[in-house]
């Protein structure tokens, strides 16, 4: 019984945690107008880095999952096969996150950079 409830009240929470950000998002909206203010003013001008940063997280993950794979087939290949995938799992994830992260990082490094000079023309 739980196991149907489960996926159910999850879909519901996602969709009342969407319907709510929007509500209160409207609300918001709403209130600026009232007041005179102009509700585009707090929207992001332009997502030129968008696909920079999109492209670094994917060729990070990928060099993670590369070397996870490398690592677990050949320099940490245990005799043992219950621990053989408990340990691939572990590092399988954790370089992953390690050069998806690095990824995100190098992006981050690039756009501040290039907005410095932007700022500076």
């Amino acid at each position: 019984m739980v196991e149907i409830l489960i996926p159910i009240l999850l879909g519901l929470g996602l969709l009342a945690a969407i319907f709510g950000i929007r509500y209160l998002q409207n609300k918001e909206n709403m209130l600026m107008i009232q007041n005179g203010m102009d509700p585009g003013i707090r929207r992001p001008k332009g997502r030129s880095y968008i696909n920079l940063t999109w492209g670094l997280l994917l060729m990070g993950s990928g060099v993670g999952l590369f070397l996870a794979h490398l690592l677990a087939n050949t320099v940490l290949n245990f005799d043992n096969p219950k621990m053989d995938e408990d340990a691939n799992v572990a590092i399988y994830f954790s370089l992953i996150a390690i050069f998806g992260g690095l990824g995100l990082l190098i992006s981050h490094i690039i756009e501040k950079k290039e907005s410095k000079e932007e700022n500076k023309a």
